[in-house]
């Protein structure tokens, strides 16, 4: 890659390091934030049973986060794979909500070709099998022979040796939060490395996402943005990818983009040791595999909690990190709607957070990454009913395209065995990896060990990257002055 490639990242990096300053103190949304999920929708007929999910803590910004309590969860089935679904009584309620049962997803066959160039058709339909999988919503074993497998692609890379925060939060580790600029810490102290994904290099240009599904709600959201043509990148959980297989295919071959967000989401990666943070990335890109027959090279941490020790593995396994873009006050891009289901935030405020953001849009001179949720009722209506539609209105107009469209990364790129790139997102060793643990090498990669700087040890691959993320050079100057 040229040194000019991802200036948007590295521009904004810089700011925002120079906005914030010293830590910020939050605490970190804790707990099973409620889910609602009345039918598994992976079947045909609905069963007679009926249930309201909890998955995973939705995603959200440490620094807006706050406690939610819930129910004690049981479980159900999906009808289909036998995957075991987490269940409360909880609810949430919304204006434009009815009640209404989840919608159908279209449905594709094994053989089928996706609308990527390159990749390889539909694999035999996912059956789940409780011995295949490590147990949902929880950080994975780590002594398994996937993950000593998956421990490999680290060798020849440089891995910061910081030790992992007490919990992911700022006041939760006061030590780890006065070094947060040294450590590259994202919660405590907004830090971007120009690895970092965390804007569209075009003015006026959303990037659209949503994080923590597949669930039960996302067919509306993949209904309605077929009816507007447009394209998202969805962040989604390993737990969630072995209950809804059929919904992720929905999304991949609907030509939507899909991206690692950890097997459980239920710890902040910077608190996990090595081997736990390679046991949530690897296993949800071993499920993908399995439901989609191709291997995302994108990750977004839960909560945005980063630093330089989880982007050197996650770009050492090949996932860039995407996070999302910070206003001209060093406030977050996101829309806090994960807090509506719990009722620490309004449909209203949550709404009036979003109307915000697209003002401060249009402050900078890059496009922009916003934070939104496909895995409960609520934020699907409000991202249907309100966010979406006051973007496609908004003045000045918007362009709003999936994250890997806006960055300029060919479609082939977003998956490991359809990109035509030979270095880079592939670890940079002389090894050959079996990446989803099933014995078989799956890619050969380049030979020589990545340099580093010592913040993250995958600097000479990203030299040699040939993305066209950076074909459009923003003048550092401008970027600056806007901020």
């Amino acid at each position: 890659m040229h040194c000019s490639v991802l200036v948007v990242a590295g521009v904004l990096s810089l700011a925002h390091a120079s906005i914030l300053g010293g830590p910020q103190n939050a605490a970190r949304h804790r707990g099973l934030a409620a889910r609602q999920d009345p039918l598994p929708l992976d079947t045909t007929t609905p069963p007679t049973t009926t249930s309201q999910n909890a998955a995973t803590t939705p995603s959200g910004s440490a620094q807006n986060a706050s406690p939610a309590t819930t129910s004690a969860p049981d479980t159900t089935t999906n009808a289909v794979t036998g995957a075991p679904i987490l269940t409360t009584s909880s609810s949430s309620v919304f204006s434009y909500s009815t009640g209404k049962p989840t919608m159908t997803v279209s449905s594709y066959a094994p053989g089928e070709s996706p609308p990527i160039a390159g990749a390889p058709v539909l694999p035999a339909t996912f059956q789940f099998s409780p011995a295949d999988w490590p147990p949902q919503d929880r950080v994975p074993p780590t002594d398994s022979v996937e993950v000593e497998a998956w421990m490999k692609e680290l060798e020849g890379h440089d891995i910061p040796a910081l030790a992992p925060t007490v919990d992911g939060t700022c006041g939760g580790d006061p030590a780890a939060a006065a070094d947060a600029a040294n450590r590259g810490w994202w919660t405590c102290a907004g830090q971007t490395r120009d690895t970092d994904i965390v804007a569209c290099p075009d003015k006026l240009t959303w990037g659209v996402s949503f994080d923590d599904g597949p669930g039960a709600y996302t067919p509306t959201l993949l209904n309605y943005l077929e009816e507007k043509d447009l394209s998202a990148t969805f962040f989604v959980v390993g737990s969630r990818v072995i209950e809804r297989p059929a919904v992720l295919i929905a999304e991949y071959m609907g030509g939507h983009e899909i991206s690692v967000h950890t097997w459980s989401h239920s710890k902040p990666l910077t608190s996990l040791t090595n081997e736990e943070i390679v046991a949530e990335l690897g296993w949800t890109r071993k499920a993908v595999k399995a439901v989609l027959g191709v291997t995302p090279t994108t990750m977004r941490p839960p909560w945005g909690d980063i630093d330089d020790r989880v982007r050197a593995i996650s770009l050492a396994m090949g996932l860039v990190p995407i996070m999302w873009t910070r206003s001209p006050s060093g406030a977050t891009f996101d829309t806090n709607d994960w807090m509506v289901p719990g009722g620490t935030v309004t449909v209203d405020q949550s709404i009036q957070t979003f109307e915000s953001i697209l003002g401060n849009a249009t402050l900078l001179e890059t496009g922009f990454i916003v934070l939104q949720h496909d895995i409960h009722e609520v934020t699907v209506d409000m991202a249907i009913h309100k966010t979406l539609n006051y973007a496609m209105s908004f003045q000045p107009s918007l362009t709003l395209e999936s994250i890997g469209t806006c960055v300029k990364y060919p479609a082939t790129d977003l998956y490991r065995e359809s990109t035509t790139n030979t270095t880079f997102p592939y670890p940079v060793n002389a090894n050959t990896v079996d990446i989803d643990g099933d014995d078989v090498p799956d890619v050969e990669q380049a030979s020589g060990a990545a340099g580093g700087n010592g913040a993250v040890g995958s600097t000479v691959a990203l030299e040699k990257m040939s993305f066209v993320i950076g074909a459009v050079v923003i003048s550092v100057v401008g970027v600056v002055s806007a901020l």
